[in-house]
């Protein structure tokens, strides 16, 4: 098996449709007609709730976990001291993944926005900044209940913590962590919008918290 036959493979798990399967199969709907019509965890979040959204969360997570670590199928990789080498081969199958979550060859190449199998894929290469990254969203979760903002905000964290915290040596990771910053940001433009207007749906978790609010005062 070669690089090229492991970057297919990645992006055929990375086209596993989470939500879509999950709204068919226990909801008889298809995702993609409701809410903002993303194929994504967000969008899962807000028309199956809490529980639902979270598995597709962590699943198309795994996705990138998987599709990134594929490079151990192949001996030169798993064994070669260079790290350059096989990081950079990390970052083409983590690609892959991303491409296919965006456009899943089972959905008919309608998918997600890739945030949550990009941060997979970071886990696999930089497991601490991806966990640092994680901490970031599950904050700004905690306190907004927007998904979008916390998506958004824990992609241009993980570029800072690249570039400036961890300050990453590898031209390409740096690249690549800009560009997932961009990624982010533009694919969120409409959420953006929306937040800005006061009209972005926030997630139904945490009303308890909501409710001692409204009781005290």
């Amino acid at each position: 098996m070669n690089e090229f036959l492991l970057i297919i493979l990645a992006y055929l798990i990375g086209s596993i449709p989470t939500s879509v399967w999950v709204s068919k199969h226990f909801f008889n709907i298809d995702i993609r007609d409701y809410g903002s019509g993303n194929a994504g965890a967000t969008n899962t979040f807000r028309i199956l709730g809490p529980k639902w959204g979270t598995f597709v969360m962590v699943v198309d997570m795994l996705k990138g976990v998987v599709a990134t670590s594929l490079y151990i199928l192949l001996p030169f990789y798993l064994n070669s001291s260079n790290e350059w080498e096989r990081t950079n081969f990390m970052i083409g199958l983590g690609l892959a993944a991303v491409a296919g979550h965006i456009f899943p060859i089972w959905a008919n190449f309608k998918g997600g926005k890739g945030v949550a199998t990009l941060f997979g894929m970071a886990i696999a290469i930089q497991p601490l900044v991806a966990i640092c990254c994680v901490a970031v969203f599950l904050f700004v979760l905690y306190l907004t209940r927007f998904v979008s903002l916390s998506s958004i905000l824990a992609g241009v964290a993980f570029m800072v913590f690249i570039l400036f915290i961890f300050n990453e040596k590898e031209t390409l990771y740096r690249v690549f962590a800009v560009l997932v910053a961009l990624m982010v940001v533009l694919t969120h433009q409409k959420n953006i919008s929306r937040i800005i207007k006061g009209t972005e749906s926030k997630v139904p978790i945490l009303k308890f918290r909501d409710s001692r609010k409204k009781k005290k005062h």
